[in-house]
């Protein structure tokens, strides 16, 4: 198991800034390595005269286009919050407390 599977969150709180920037630094980092590949296999493919390179080079340089922009966006987009959905399931509510049966003094 994970660290935040062994954990059981007993507030709303969403996570803390570090831990949300890491994983948004991690996942940039991924598709800016995804993008790295493009570029390599771009070359790779002009340079051996890749048979159907009339397919393959539109499709590297539209991933390398698209990644960095969908990268910086998704970098600097918030992490959606947990639990958040359009169906809630119902709560139950308390029981409202009957009054005391017994008389209270009050002190004036």
């Amino acid at each position: 198991m994970g660290r935040r599977e062994q954990t059981q969150l007993i507030t709303d709180a969403g996570m803390s800034p570090a831990e949300e920037r890491r994983i948004r630094t991690v996942r940039y980092v991924w598709m800016m390595s995804i993008r790295a590949f493009l570029v390599v296999l771009c070359g790779v493919l002009l340079m051996v005269r890749a048979p159907l390179l009339w397919l393959w080079l539109p499709a590297t340089l539209v991933g390398m286009v698209a990644l960095p922009w969908l990268a910086v966006l998704l970098a600097n987009d918030r992490l959606p919050k947990r639990g958040r959905s359009l169906f809630r399931p119902h709560r139950r509510r308390a029981r409202t407390l009957s009054a005391p049966e017994h008389r209270m003094i009050e002190s004036d």
